[in-house]
């Protein structure tokens, strides 16, 4: 009886959680394929949209974790990802990435140092992710243009023990002259073609 009683809590605090994270957009489908749903939203006071991801894969917490942490091997997944190294490792659980994304010519490419946490319930009922970038952890290099801001929300469960299923949201200022119009064309491949990759290197 009492553990029927978390089980029904976890539940409710997930559903809480999910609407809580979800309620402040207005989402709306723009991409479907491979089991993966692209969404996007309009963000109050800035002219690049925010970006959904909700997807059902093969899987595990555990190797959602591992990939997360190796971040040398983010361009094998991330999309238009060029470099990518770990800056700090406070824990298995928590560290400071750098990242730089290529851009086409004349575009400069944006980096970003973005600091990640991982946290697990006690229960395993779901894991939540965030990753928010600091833009002042280490010094702007030359030739590139350091992402202002970047907010990353996982909210990650197990609906079977071979599956994962993630809820993931993304919003950031890309720095620099690029305008919003010419961002949001392509705002959803990003997202698309990284989870696609990222569902195969689940499999493996």
């Amino acid at each position: 009886m009492k553990f029927t009683i978390l089980k029904i809590t976890f539940a409710a605090l997930g559903t809480i959680f999910s609407s809580a994270l979800f309620s402040q957009y207005n989402w709306k489908l723009s991409r479907e394929k491979d089991g993966i749903k692209v969404y996007e939203s309009a963000v109050p006071h800035s002219n690049y949209k925010a970006i959904k991801v909700e997807c059902t894969f093969e899987g595990t917490y555990d190797k959602l974790m591992t990939v997360l942490r190796n971040v040398s091997h983010q361009k094998d997944w991330v999309y238009n990802n060029k470099t990518s190294s770990m800056i700090k490792l406070i824990s298995p659980y928590e560290f400071y990435y750098y990242a730089e994304t290529s851009l086409p010519w004349p575009m400069s490419n944006r980096d970003a140092v973005v600091h990640l946490r991982m946290n697990k319930d006690s229960l395993n009922r779901f894991l939540k992710i965030t990753a928010v970038s600091e833009p002042r952890y280490i010094p702007e290099k030359s030739g590139k243009v350091r992402v202002p801001k970047s907010d990353i929300n996982w909210y990650v469960t197990m609906p079977t023990e071979k599956t994962i299923s993630i809820a993931y949201t993304f919003e950031a200022e890309p720095g620099g002259s690029l305008p919003g119009w010419l961002v949001n064309m392509f705002a959803d491949k990003g997202p698309y073609e990284s989870f696609k990759k990222l569902s195969e290197i689940l499999k493996q």
